[in-house]
């Protein structure tokens, strides 16, 4: 791993080359994640690789070299929502009353792919907080640095990517 790193660094295109072959696949599922499709998703696996090839000099050596890069591709991906964001919704918490029954288990029946696909037609608002939350692991603190907003409005999409999920899920269910 050392040699394709230290290739990488010095630009050499095979090193670049077997890295993203390598990568790619576990990479782009993270993107496919944050994107509404594959095509999206595609543009920011490659945004994400210019970034690796970029700042590969910066990887200290210090934990593992996939997380460095699942986290490259993570912030990629959040810069790309907020180059391309319509419109920044800042709505209160307190404003949405419950609307659905918290103990739906239609998740259980469901295939990740089917996960996968329902997170990507997700609005783009709510799947971004809700990767960043839920499967990431970021605060809401983190998630409203990160995209710039306030703690409440992620608290805000995470609630209403939630109650959207689950709504979907009882639709596809009844």
């Amino acid at each position: 791993m050392k040699n394709l790193i230290d290739g990488c660094i010095k630009g050499k295109h095979l090193a670049r080359k077997e890295l993203f072959h390598k990568y790619r696949q576990m990479l782009l599922g993270i993107c496919l994640r944050y994107a509404r499709d594959k095509a999206e998703a595609e543009d920011i696996l490659l945004e994400g690789f210019m970034q690796i090839y970029t700042k590969i000099g910066s990887y200290s050596n210090e934990g593992s070299f996939e997380g460095w890069m699942k986290k490259v591709m993570v912030n990629t991906a959040i810069d790309f929502f907020r180059r391309n964001r319509k419109e920044n919704t800042h709505q209160n918490i307190d404003d949405f009353p419950e609307l659905v029954s918290p103990d739906f288990d239609a998740l259980n029946q469901m295939s990740a792919k089917d996960i996968l696909t329902l997170i990507q037609i997700m609005p783009q608002g709510y799947r971004i907080v809700f990767n960043l939350f839920a499967i990431e692991g970021y605060s809401h603190k983190e998630i409203a640095e990160k995209l710039q907003i306030s703690e409440s409005t992620s608290k805000s999409q995470l609630r209403k990517a939630r109650i959207w999920l689950v709504n979907k899920l009882k639709s596809s269910y009844e």
